[in-house]
């Protein structure tokens, strides 16, 4: 029997490489693994739904949710997750050292509905006292001008959104001081610990902190189906989560390997210790229940920053078949 061709972009994390190399194989599924940046996976995924399987921002699928028809399914796999104090940069002539001094200011963000922004935006809102609609935001490319929002937003008025000058780079405007501070998930090129500086140039310590008082590791990213492709084949759903899983263990046990380093890190074996002391054995659950608490928080801040029409739940973004747990 010929198995089901399958097309799958993702980046070549080690936790997919098992599905990438081959040595773990979806049941029923011949997968073409297109190893490509998140930000290309996402463009096109969601603006043309090139592919049949993708990761995709959990903000941006969610966005989706709220589109007739809904384009997409999802299945309780996170690909990437990342604590967000580290992701928010300052110009240092803005006289922003503490959070509540952003209350006021001029933020730049990539996208208002980016990932990391809006855990950045709950986060401030939540632990820091910086209400979500206390600041204006700016949106535009970080590096290369043009960024546009990959999908329609109907935000409420109180939140202030507006593109940046075409031409302009967030980047650039936060070394220059046309922003005050930038909301982003990657470093930008103007960092430099003197006039671009981190607000938490300590992250580590405060996001160790943050994980043992909230018990919340973030989610980035989450891997989605064409919702037409699962609904011909719902089996496919049960059979991508059981791969992916598989392929998440490999990665486990070679982080833990102590013959010899698979990574280029020196102090891996100290590290993966630390990880499994703090947040235990499995430091990075694929699943609904042992997200339950994370997916519950940001689909929270996704309503009230107005991105979710309603607030949706947990079970809302995933196929029912990968909702119950089964041991692999």
């Amino acid at each position: 029997m010929s198995k089901l061709k399958l097309s799958l972009a993702c980046w070549d994390y080690d936790r997919v490489r098992a599905l990438q190399d081959g040595t773990v194989r979806p049941d029923g599924i011949e997968l073409n693994f297109l190893n490509l940046p998140v930000e290309e996976t996402f463009f096109r995924m969601i603006r043309h739904a090139e592919f049949d399987v993708a990761e995709m921002s959990l903000s941006s699928y969610s966005v989706s949710l709220f589109r007739s028809p809904r384009p997409f399914v999802a299945i309780p796999v996170f690909p990437s997750r990342f604590f967000r104090h580290s992701s928010i940069y300052v110009n240092s002539n803005a006289g922003i050292r503490q959070p509540t001094d952003l209350i006021g200011k001029k933020i730049g963000v990539p996208e208002y509905q980016m990932t990391a922004p809006v855990w950045i935006r709950g986060i401030l809102a939540d632990h820091y006292s910086v209400p979500i609609d206390a600041v204006s935001y700016f949106t535009g490319g970080e590096e290369e001008p043009g960024r546009p929002e990959k999908q329609k937003l109907d935000l409420p008025p109180n939140i202030e959104v507006q593109p940046i000058p075409p031409g302009k780079t967030l980047s650039r405007m936060l070394l220059d001081g046309e922003i005050d501070a930038l909301h982003t998930a990657r470093k930008p090129s103007t960092y430099d610990r003197k006039t671009v500086t981190r607000l938490f140039e300590d992250y580590p310590r405060v996001e160790r902190d943050y994980f043992k008082r909230s018990g919340i590791f973030p989610i980035m990213h989450t891997i989605v189906i064409r919702r037409s492709l699962y609904e011909r084949d719902p089996w496919i759903a049960q059979a991508l989560f059981k791969a992916f899983c598989l392929s998440q263990q490999k990665a486990y046990v070679d982080l833990s390997e102590t013959a010899a380093l698979k990574t280029m890190l020196p102090f891996l074996t100290a590290n993966i210790e630390d990880a499994v002391s703090e947040m235990g054995r499995d430091y990075w659950p694929y699943g609904l229940e042992k997200n339950r608490l994370t997916l519950s928080t940001f689909l929270r801040y996704h309503h009230e920053q107005g991105l979710s029409r309603s607030l949706l739940t947990p079970e809302d973004l995933f196929a029912p078949e990968t909702l119950e747990a089964f041991k692999i």
